[in-house]
């Protein structure tokens, strides 16, 4: 692919730091598919006109616990070839990686770079795996074929830990875990057997099992916290990879403290497997009050006619990966000119009565107001993002949910670039100081006060606070929000900077995006 470009330009790209040269690139391909498709697809056709040549075993681990330029290089590459859109031909890369551990016997320690690098590139195969998942290629024995080898080189390598004099930890049970539950959507009359007869069940101390004093919301059935455990970072290693066994005791943390509700989808990686197989191994008194909400995300138009059995089928691919009920389920649909998202709004409805046991509730995620007020006759809990920064909500949003009874799950408290859309940087230092003024009040953090902020608006339900699950752990500070409300003081300081003076700042990025979730539908 060709075009011309200013020479001057051209020098300016050749001399950019690294860092400049990947920030432009992502302002350029956020402008929509006219930027970002002839990207992907210039970076697809380089790789195909020269594909990645399989490094020797010694030269990607010449020695313990080290990790050669040769290592970093590709696997820098074969993150490219999933990442423009050829899941299918990185599986040889994968399987490749994957021989090379036991064929170099190499050895690693806890929280090594090796390690760490083990552990990221589990996060790859999810990665590279899922993008197979959203491509739905036809079944084929080639592709069996391919799926068959990566899971042997999977299997070899847990025989190699298992083996090793002392044993090593297995650093690929979200792989493993992966690549069957891909085999089970592509070849479900041939999958894997689900292994399930070797789970350990997992212990909650019963000296913390006593609940926290925390906020809850009512949604439908169930009584639930009003702080979500947020999983959206586990659709890409680039937040950082945890291992299966940090993301274990991340969760159990988080069960300790009171945080049994956790917002999932089907396109975040492995989220939906990590939380089904922990829910499921759970004791029976706790599991019983876990409360999984995923998301059935509908991006481009659907080929099949609308049927129950289509619906249903949709709505069983979610449980199996969570290993059983569905409390809530929140759908997205791409286009509202395609009004068969109605159509599919009538048959979940109808499945929750006929098949409680696989779906209780139904909600929608990034809906506008119009198109809420539309369905709501037939929801109880919508997904959107409402923060300081993002007070659109609050222009046509809450009105309509407190009209129909319908609650809000809110995300992103604080992101950069709706903060950059909001206003200017200097604007933004001014928000910081004043809320960090009214952190000090409360004996609390700057993000405590934008969740809490959020937490006291009209129509909010709950707050998806997002997780790095094993990387990092915020439970213990997230938790400080039920300690303290915003006084009428705070609020008017907040809402001065936040939402203008006259509310001029919520209205002009309301004019400018639209309403809410309108920025998800240009993306696709």
């Amino acid at each position: 692919m060709a075009g011309h470009v200013n020479m001057m330009d051209d020098y300016l790209i050749s001399n950019l730091p690294v860092t400049a040269l990947r920030s432009a690139l992502r302002l350029l391909i956020s402008q929509g598919a006219v930027t970002q498709q002839p990207f992907v697809e210039h970076v697809r056709a380089r790789f195909l006109e020269d594909p990645l040549h399989f490094e020797a075993p010694e030269r990607l681990f010449a020695s313990d616990d080290i990790v050669t330029e040769a290592c970093f290089s590709y696997l820098a590459q074969t993150r490219c070839i999933f990442s423009c859109k050829l899941p299918r031909e990185s599986l040889p890369y994968l399987e490749h990686f994957l021989k090379a551990i036991p064929l170099s016997k190499v050895r690693w320690t806890e929280n090594s770079e090796l390690a760490q690098v083990l552990a990221k590139f589990d996060g790859d195969v999810v990665q590279a795996v899922q993008a197979l998942k959203e491509a739905r290629p036809e079944p084929s024995p080639e592709l069996r074929d391919s799926l068959d080898n990566l899971l042997a080189s999977l299997r070899s390598c847990r025989e190699y830990c298992e083996g090793a004099q002392p044993s090593l930890p297995f650093p690929f049970t979200r792989s493993w875990r992966q690549v069957r539950d891909v085999m089970a959507i592509i070849f479900p009359n041939s999958a894997p057997v689900a292994d399930t007869e070797n789970q350990v069940m997992v212990t909650i101390p019963t000296s913390t099992t006593e609940r926290h004093a925390i906020e809850t919301v009512r949604l439908g059935p169930f009584e639930v916290p009003r702080l979500f455990i947020g999983l959206w970072q586990l659709s890409s290693p680039s937040w950082g990879a945890g291992t299966a066994q940090n993301q274990e005791v991340a969760l159990v943390h988080a069960v300790e403290r009171g945080l049994t509700a956790a917002d999932m989808a089907d396109h975040y990686g492995d989220a939906e497997l990590i939380y089904g197989e922990f829910r499921s191994r759970l004791p029976p008194e706790i599991r019983d009050t876990m409360y999984a909400a995923t998301k059935w995300c509908v991006f481009s138009p659907v080929s099949k006619p609308i049927t129950t059995s289509y619906v249903l089928d949709a709505v069983r691919e979610r449980c199996r990966r969570l290993g059983g009920r569905v409390e809530l389920l929140q759908f997205h649909w791409y286009d509202y000119d395609a009004k068969e998202y109605l159509d599919i709004l009538v048959e979940l409805i109808g499945i929750t009565k006929s098949h409680p046991e696989l779906v209780s509730t139904i909600g929608l995620c990034n809906f506008d107001t119009e198109h809420l007020e539309e369905s709501c006759e037939y929801l109880i809990a919508k997904t959107g993002s409402f923060s300081l920064v993002d007070a659109r909500p609050l222009r046509k949003m809450t009105h309509a949910c407190e009209k129909y009874g319908v609650k809000l799950l809110t995300y992103g408290s604080f992101y950069f670039d709706m903060i950059r859309t909001w206003g200017t940087w200097n604007e933004f230092q001014t928000l910081l100081e004043c809320l960090s003024k009214i952190a000090h009040k409360h004996n609390a953090s700057i993000p405590n006060i934008a969740t809490r902020w959020v937490l006291q608006q009209p129509a909010v339900g709950a707050v998806i606070v997002g997780t790095r699950l094993g990387v990092s752990d915020r439970v213990d500070d997230n938790m400080k929000v039920f300690g303290f409300e915003l006084d009428e003081s705070d609020l008017s300081s907040i809402d001065s900077i936040a939402l203008g003076a006259e509310r001029e700042k919520m209205v002009s990025l309301f004019e400018r995006l639209g309403d809410c979730g309108n920025e998800y539908r240009k993306m696709h």
